[in-house]
């Protein structure tokens, strides 16, 4: 059996779940702190589809939608022998705290260490666009992150 990684984050929003969840699962919310493109069928079994701010596309599909609590789809990238689509897991939960949401992240299924880091440098630059954005501030235009492959 071949070795995977895994990355977990955590970052608080001053924001309601709600409003957090919306972020998440709505093309035109998304498209606000991540990508230039979004597709969601926010369904299990429903596409997830993320195209970047340079060439690459991301697409999945939704295995767990439970409004405003937890999201679960399957991940990875068009034309990316490493990290092809559908080959990552991002698992979402979202928890009530402190007057806002404490956004749980795990990404797993990420085949080398160099790829995890990558991954992590890029959801370091989208969760704090996300943060950002749910508090109803503007991040500014999306340049992508700094140090990533697929951006």
């Amino acid at each position: 059996m071949t070795e995977s990684f895994v990355l977990q984050r955590e970052t608080h929003i001053a924001a309601p779940r709600a409003s957090v969840f919306a972020f998440l699962t709505d093309p035109e919310k998304i498209v606000q702190w991540m990508g230039s493109e979004a597709v969601t069928e926010t369904h299990p079994g429903g596409l997830y589809l993320l195209k970047g701010v340079g060439s690459a596309t991301g697409r999945g599909t939704f295995r767990e939608v439970v409004p405003v609590h937890r999201l679960a789809y399957s991940f990875g990238w068009d034309g990316n022998e490493e990290v092809p689509p559908g080959s990552g897991l991002i698992e979402i939960d979202l928890i009530e705290q402190d007057g806002g949401t404490l956004l749980r992240m795990t990404h797993s299924g990420l085949p080398t260490e160099a790829t995890r880091d990558s991954h992590n440098t890029g959801w370091a630059h989208y969760l704090d666009r996300l943060t950002k954005v749910a508090a109803g501030q503007d991040p500014g235009p999306d340049r992508g992150p700094r140090g990533t492959r697929n951006a």
